[in-house]
């Protein structure tokens, strides 16, 4: 059962940029359930696992006096945990949807300034040759649209209408949403599938959109390398991970006016109150324009 838990926590340090001492928390978290799961005889995998297995395992947690931080962190280290396996199709259902996380306050999406992404821009867009080519395309295709990086890494050649300035994503649970692209990403792609790419798959069938330099698919862990290399060239302060770029994409639609339903649709939220975080931010950079520019502020 370990395998599985490793598998997620090299997930959250690759795709969503997870801190050590993050990682470490989720770890010491699941290793904990997976012993309390060998100790009291229930399911052997995550297969088999039980809402019931998992609520009597939250209130024995509940009896070792944990703080309402402390637990509800917990929680959320196995609900992430089950989500990841439902998505990459580990498990046919989630056990931990019953499980009520405690109240504690909800921590905020992290964004950059429109001046961090320009300069990251910047320094991908002056890369030479085909790998640099390939940056250039991925970056500008993932601040187009918002996608996960394991939705951008998922994409096949045909996934891309460059002509109508569209791109099938691919999201959780297998659904399909179509994201327009403005005209600088559609000529980074185009210039990137026209002349770069045939150069690193020659002779080979290979559908997938982005290829790492031995001609194969992309991984998430090869983007966040690519992301980490450019943002230290840029010199760029804030911590940037493949998910800031999915909130800053959405923080910057709110702050042009763009409507909540309409980010709502391009992120894929199954919720709108998933998307309603990021009017937070918006909001905060409202009032920071206007306290610099009202002249009574």
């Amino acid at each position: 059962m370990k395998a599985l838990v490793d598998s997620f926590l090299d997930f959250l340090r690759v795709e969503r940029g997870a801190s050590v001492h993050t990682i470490a928390a989720y770890r010491n978290d699941l290793y904990q359930l997976v012993s309390h799961l060998a100790g009291s005889g229930s399911s052997s995998t995550w297969q088999a696992m039980t809402t019931q297995e998992l609520g009597a395992y939250v209130r024995a947690l509940q009896g070792r006096s944990y703080s309402p931080r402390t637990l509800a962190r917990k929680v959320a280290a196995f609900k992430s945990f089950f989500g990841f396996l439902k998505e990459e199709g580990q498990v046919a259902r989630d056990p931990s949807e019953g499980i009520v996380s405690p109240r504690v306050g909800r921590s905020l999406p992290k964004a950059i300034s429109l001046d961090d992404v320009l300069l990251l821009l910047a320094h991908a867009g002056r890369a030479p040759g085909p790998l640099g080519r390939r940056d250039w395309a991925m970056l500008q295709a993932l601040y187009a649209t918002g996608m996960r990086v394991s939705e951008l890494v998922g994409l096949n050649v045909e996934d891309v209408d460059l002509k109508e300035r569209l791109v099938r994503c691919r999201g959780k649970g297998g659904k399909e949403r179509l994201i327009p692209l403005h005209l600088q990403a559609v000529d980074a792609l185009a210039e990137y599938v026209r002349d770069y790419r045939p150069r690193l798959h020659p002779g080979a069938r290979q559908w997938a959109l982005f290829l790492n330099r031995r001609g194969q698919r992309l991984t998430r862990q090869g983007f966040w390398l690519i992301l980490k290399q450019y943002a230290l060239q840029a010199g760029i302060q804030a911590s940037i991970t493949p998910h800031t770029l999915r909130h800053t994409f959405a923080t910057h639609l709110l702050r042009g006016g763009a409507p909540l339903r309409y980010v709502q649709e391009m992120l894929g939220h199954a919720s709108i109150a998933t998307t309603q975080v990021y009017t937070h931010l918006a909001n905060d950079y409202i009032r920071e324009e206007y306290e610099g520019a009202h002249p009574r502020a």
